[in-house]
């Protein structure tokens, strides 16, 4: 007979991502488009192009798992209801009268409750994105992780293409080649589902997305409230570095205390000399003073 707990945590797995919480993501997303620098004036003067870049955002981890799956790139589209919805936040969001949806927004309960709910559609695209890859290549591992990965934080990913192409795009904010918060948080579920899902990992699929889900969500509430923009895993991937990669500094370091060891042995004979030779200069010049 299952137990409380697993009905809970089964009945949260079964949770339906439409309509509100497919709301809350594309909510967060469009907000954080139009809080960069110029994106209001942009949407005013170009509407279709601000539209394509919140279309990126929503829909930026679906189109990056098409990328690595060889999929269409428009298969996004043939879900016309969420494009719509998608669409319709973006118009209310850019256009409504007197900025009334982005003053409720800045409503902190209102941010908290959408930043919360966005956390629970990332681990529902992760574990759908690893399941999607399994159909593809079974047991593939690697790619399973690419791919859980991109759909769960392909959105920022994919979204320094469309800043390379308006030239505003920036190398050190990248997020292949500094990844944030999100991206990093998103890669350890991915390698976490995918392993459950191999059955390298001794616990069901609902528990793990329940403990999984509630440590993104503690962690995302934490940071808003803290008004912290990162948390750091900076212990755990120094620990890992040290594991992984550290051995050659080990070695190295080594080598050098041997070496200033064998140079400080040394030292007294090599300086004994010098210190010979100017005794001798000195009594030398002593002498030739004297006569």
């Amino acid at each position: 007979m299952d137990s409380e707990w697993d009905k809970l945590t089964l009945a949260f797995s079964r949770t339906s991502m439409f309509p509100f919480f497919d709301i809350a993501h594309y909510l967060v997303s469009v907000m954080a488009l139009k809080r960069q620098p110029g994106a209001a004036a942009e949407a005013r003067k170009n509407p279709l192009s601000s539209w394509f870049t919140a279309m990126l955002h929503c829909f930026g981890g679906g189109i990056l798992s098409c990328v690595l799956l060889s999929e269409p790139l428009l298969r996004f589209l043939a879900n016309s209801t969420n494009v719509l919805l998608a669409s319709s936040i973006w118009y209310i969001i850019f256009f409504c009268p007197y900025d009334l949806v982005s003053q409720g927004y800045s409503f902190l309960p209102v941010e908290l409750l959408a930043a919360g709910m966005k956390e629970v559609t990332r681990t529902w695209k992760i574990v759908g994105g690893v399941t999607h890859a399994d159909s593809y290549y079974k047991n593939g591992w690697i790619v399973m992780i690419a791919v859980g990965w991109a759909r769960g934080a392909g959105g920022s990913v994919i979204t320094s293409f469309e800043q390379l192409v308006k030239g505003s795009w920036k190398p050190e904010a990248d997020q292949w080649l500094k990844m944030s918060y999100p991206a990093k948080v998103t890669l350890l579920g991915s390698v976490i589902f995918t392993f459950q899902h191999t059955k390298h990992l001794a616990i069901s699929r609902h528990n793990l997305m329940f403990v999984y889900t509630m440590f993104l969500v503690a962690t995302k509430i934490t940071m808003m409230i803290t008004e912290t923009p990162t948390v750091s895993f900076a212990p755990f991937e120094d620990t890992l570095s040290r594991v992984l990669f550290g051995w050659q500094q080990q070695f190295s370091s080594c080598e050098k205390k041997s070496e200033t060891k064998s140079s400080f042995n040394g030292t007294g004979s090599s300086t004994s000399k010098p210190i010979a030779d100017a005794s001798d200069k000195i009594k030398k010049k002593h002498i030739k003073k004297t006569e």
